[in-house]
């Protein structure tokens, strides 16, 4: 999948299939149309950053962004997020927290860990747009992202 008009990747780190096809339609909506990897769990996060050789069908360079849902099995959001934030070559990459737990502790774990957002996320498809219109407008409007 190609880079559309230069628009830098958003990996999409997301257990639930519903949440995922939500989010998909919701970004549609919002008129965010960078290109998005999914990755259905932590480890295939990791695996994803890391270049691991079966990702054959990944986008190229490293995404612009990171959204990352913190309640999956296995290696977990915050473990991911520990990863990215650990890693010399992936921790100038933002992580914005999408999920649906407000825990005062989640929250602050997550901005201690390196965190650049933590979003409750809506319980209805209109305020998942309008989630996904904001970060479009802060993350690929106003905020100046690193270069790969």
């Amino acid at each position: 999948m190609a880079q559309k008009s230069g628009l830098p990747p958003i990996l999409l780190v997301e257990d639930n299939q519903d949440d995922y096809e939500a989010a998909i339609r919701s970004f549609k909506e919002a008129h965010l149309d960078n290109p998005i990897q999914w990755c259905k769990s932590g480890k295939d996060a990791m695996n994803y950053l890391k270049r691991e050789e079966k990702y054959t069908n990944r986008l190229a360079g490293m995404p612009g962004i990171v959204l990352l849902d913190l309640n999956m099995p296995g290696i977990d959001g915050r473990k991911t997020l520990a990863f990215i934030k650990q890693d010399e070559s992936l921790k100038k990459i933002p992580v914005v927290i999408l999920t649906t737990s407000a825990d005062e502790k989640d929250i602050e774990q997550c901005y201690a860990m390196g965190a650049s957002t933590y979003i409750q996320k809506p319980v209805d498809f209109d305020g998942l747009i309008e989630a996904v219109r904001r970060i479009k407008n802060y993350w690929f409007g106003i905020a100046l992202l690193p270069r790969e």
